[in-house]
């Protein structure tokens, strides 16, 4: 078993965004020239999130409107007296922080429209995903 460790660092541009790193974890796999295995994707920060989806912008902009529907800004959180972010920490929460994709000959066995989106609920950061491949 080969194990690999890489960074990828993302700065984020509005308080909430989906973005799609799909081609930078392709690049990273290519780069390492895994064949077959599979990758952990990982962000360490408590008002970020992982998801596999379809990356349209239609798409995006409702799963963005639902999630803050869903957990509204300044509902009267007990957090909030700390730094007015309880919704980005209870929605990242909701979600979930890693995806595990396995590599089959090479390249992430999604699906025809699947793509991983790093959710950004709290910018504009500077954010860390690690990425961590596992292979023969």
């Amino acid at each position: 078993m080969n194990i690999t460790v890489k960074k990828l660092q993302i700065r984020t541009k509005k308080s909430v965004e989906l973005i799609n790193i799909t081609p930078e974890i392709n690049e990273i796999i290519y780069n390492l020239k895994v064949k077959n295995g599979f990758v952990l994707i990982y962000t360490k920060h408590t008002t970020t999130a992982l998801i596999i989806n379809e990356n349209e912008d239609r798409l995006l902009s409702d799963i963005k409107e639902t999630l803050l529907r869903i957990v509204p800004k300044g509902a009267g959180y007990k957090h909030d007296q700390i730094d007015n972010n309880a919704h980005s920490h209870i929605i990242a929460s909701l979600i979930g922080n890693s995806l595990c994709i396995p590599i089959i000959n090479g390249s992430m066995d999604l699906g025809t429209w699947q793509s991983i989106l790093f959710i950004e609920l709290d910018g504009p950061r500077t954010r860390t995903i690690t990425v961590q491949t596992y292979s023969e």
